[in-house]
């Protein structure tokens, strides 16, 4: 499986902010059961919030939150931690796995591929050219917010931290955590237009 690279590790080491990079490491280094419980525990029911929002029926997202956290404690040797927020590896995961079960369902007859089926799954130039404006637009746009809201975006969207969770890291109250968040969408909607 091949290595993502968004952010860096989750925050506080402790009982309620646990350093999940920390916990990948042991599982892949010494298959900690001990961690990787606590892995299952935190991020099995958000993969599977997260695989209803992207409009799986329940029991399939129960199905890949599972499989996500298997594919975890088998491949856990492959996270790198110096570059790979532990929930962003986990969610790259996650996404390959429903990525690989809607192509299993489309196309189940399927063992090896023709040429035809490989062909359409090459992106093809204008749909690169798109993807690429667009990751260049969202990059341009954010790069305009404040440190301090980056800072919120990055956590709240990227790492997936309850807000609660981001005013501690911060040290801020909760109500500036919401109002950043709510002033860096705005932001982004004005220079993004309908993609936010």
């Amino acid at each position: 499986m091949a290595r993502a690279t968004p952010g860096t590790g989750s925050g506080d080491a402790g009982p309620s902010h646990p350093d999940f990079a920390s916990l990948i490491v042991r599982v892949a280094t010494h298959k900690d059961r001990k961690a990787f419980g606590l892995l299952f525990t935190h991020f099995a029911p958000r993969v599977k919030t997260y695989m209803l929002r992207l409009g799986a029926t329940p029991q399939a997202a129960e199905e890949l939150s599972q499989e996500t956290l298997l594919t975890l404690w088998r491949k856990a040797g492959l996270f790198d931690p110096s570059g790979a927020s532990a929930s962003g590896w986990i969610y790259t995961i996650a996404r390959n796995l429903r990525r690989d079960r809607l192509r299993r369902e489309n196309h189940p007859a399927e063992t090896q591929p023709e040429l035809g089926a490989m062909l359409q799954e090459v992106a093809q130039p204008d749909a690169v050219v798109d993807t690429l404006d667009l990751e260049s637009r969202v990059r341009e746009a954010v790069s305009t917010l404040s440190d301090e809201q980056k800072r919120v975006v990055q956590l709240s969207f990227f790492e997936d931290r309850p807000h609660a969770e981001i005013a501690s890291v911060l040290d801020i109250p909760l109500g500036t955590v919401k109002s950043r968040l709510r002033l860096a969408m705005k932001h982004l909607r004005t220079h993004l237009g309908e993609i936010v």
